[in-house]
């Protein structure tokens, strides 16, 4: 359980960090110019190894869960990390969402945390989704409502819309089987069948029609042609769980996310967290873990928090 749940980590991280340098870039451009490795420089001409906000919000939200499952702290935290460039990798903060962005100006502006993110159908970003992560191993030992309702929590702090809550329950409810052991198809089939009988209800029922792929049960039987790789929530989950599911290792798993194009770093953090889950840590390339831009901090943010959720050390 701890090797899979230190991969899921760092599994998130490096397909940030291997997404961030050709963030943007069409999937034409993938086509003809793939990425096989880590690579430097690009979008936000960063060194290889450099990661974005989505790793910066993913680490701030650890930072708060080692003292509890508090929103008003994880709040402050996210704060911190925009105006002070708090746990971001060279002291720069770059690339940030709108919606992200408002949130924390209304958490400054001394808005409740879980009121702060906007419920608007046009606030449906992937913002939440991206660092929704660490709850899911936070809650390992809850009940599947008790995990999906933590999910919603943290995901209304920048966005609260049903669509991008339920996103965040279904990726947890994913991420709680494989840290079981459970094989990729297995656990997206469970987890499908949880999220069906949990939102079963207003105000999620109404929603349920955007998410026809994902709880179809068989998103891994579409062309690749049918996946889009952009900012909207539901897309991302989609594209995560079939990266998911069309390859069989997590070197190919994340390298297919990033070469979906558009918005490569967050495709590859939400689908590097749920291969990490399945390989485990020491399937990750030793290539690509010794570039992370601050290596040694997060691994010992990571263990921590594991020591805290589990009670080992891993």
């Amino acid at each position: 359980m701890e090797e899979r749940i230190l991969g899921s980590l760092w599994g998130a991280v490096v397909g940030d960090a291997l997404g961030v340098p050709v963030e943007f870039q069409s999937r034409t451009k993938r086509e003809t110019d793939p990425v096989t490795d880590m690579r430097g420089y690009g979008t936000f001409h960063l060194p290889a190894g450099s990661w974005s906000d989505d790793s910066s919000l993913m680490l701030c939200t650890i930072e708060g869960l080692l003292q509890g499952f508090d929103t008003e702290l994880i709040g402050k935290i996210f704060v911190r990390w925009l105006r002070e460039a708090h746990l971001t990798p060279y002291g720069l903060v770059f690339d940030v969402g709108i919606g992200t962005s408002e949130a924390i100006r209304h958490i400054e502006q001394g808005v409740f945390a879980e009121q702060a993110g906007s419920d608007g159908e046009r606030n449906n970003g992937n913002g939440s989704l991206m660092r929704i992560l660490p709850v899911a191993i936070h809650c390992l030992s809850m009940t599947d409502d008790d995990v999906v309702l933590h999910a919603h929590r943290a995901s209304s702090i920048t966005h609260g819309h049903p669509r991008s809550l339920m996103s965040c329950g279904i990726y947890c409810l994913i991420v709680r089987e494989l840290l079981s052991g459970v094989p990729p198809h297995d656990a997206y089939l469970s987890a499908v069948e949880r999220a069906k009988e949990i939102y079963a209800k207003p105000p999620f029922i109404g929603e349920m029609h955007h998410f026809d792929r994902v709880l179809g049960g068989d998103i891994g039987s579409y062309p690749e042609r049918a996946i889009q790789s952009d900012g909207y929530v539901v897309h991302t989950l989609e594209a995560a769980l079939w990266c998911l599911m069309a390859a069989s290792s997590y070197r190919d798993t994340v390298l297919k996310a990033v070469n979906l194009g558009d918005d490569t770093d967050t495709t590859a953090i939400v689908t590097g967290g749920l291969a990490g889950a399945h390989y485990g840590f020491g399937e990750i390339p030793d290539e690509w873990y010794r570039q992370i831009a601050r290596r040694d901090d997060i691994d010992r943010m990571f263990r921590a928090f594991i020591e805290k959720s589990t009670g080992t050390t891993p």
